[in-house]
């Protein structure tokens, strides 16, 4: 295997050229560059940290078999996040597997920290979250991959195979039906 020195400064589509022509053991680059991104897409998508790694494994593995069918007109990333993104759809219609977390996403009722707006805070949360595991996922994954990711909607298009306007859309229904879902649960 090459210095660490020489594959720190190979771009992604180098090492990826070094996997193809035999050299394997570039591989390993290429798993530490996108391995934290790979693991926090599983578990946002399913929630059991356990299970994450197992599945990042699989996407990993994934990759590596796919490697020749990478196309440089495409970032890296967005490559991985498809692959990603379509395993984890392959293993929740296997599983059924219904749980998506929403750890980051905070509404805030009030300024003031009083142990009824803590409560107010965590209720809020907890009904998003459950309003997030009834979403479809035609409207989730594109979601979770803008809110949580920080993918670009150009980006989710890449990722998800959907034209721009369609990610648009969905991310927008998605946005509304749980607002309209948020509000009845406090108006009923």
């Amino acid at each position: 295997m090459k210095k660490q020195i020489d594959i720190n400064s190979m771009t992604d589509y180098e090492i990826i050229k070094k996997c193809i022509n035999g050299e394997e053991d570039f591989f390993e680059a290429l798993i530490s560059r996108y391995k934290n991104l790979v693991y926090s897409i599983i578990l946002k998508m399913i929630n059991d940290k356990e299970e994450a790694n197992d599945l990042a494994q699989e996407v990993f593995i994934k990759i590596y078999r796919n490697l020749d069918k990478y196309s440089c007109e495409f970032k890296v990333s967005t490559w991985i996040t498809k692959i990603t993104t379509n395993h984890i759809i392959d293993y929740r219609r296997k599983k059924k597997c219904d749980t998506v977390s929403i750890e980051n996403v905070v509404y805030d009722v009030s300024t003031n920290d009083s142990p009824e707006n803590e409560y107010l805070k965590k209720e809020c949360k907890l009904n998003l979250e459950r309003l997030m595991e009834e979403l479809p996922e035609m409207y989730k994954i594109p979601i979770v991959l803008y809110h949580q990711k920080g993918l670009t909607y150009q980006e989710i298009a890449d990722a998800t195979n959907q034209s721009l306007s369609k990610v648009k859309n969905r991310i927008f229904r998605g946005r509304k039906l749980l607002k309209t879902g948020f509000l009845k649960e406090y108006t009923d």
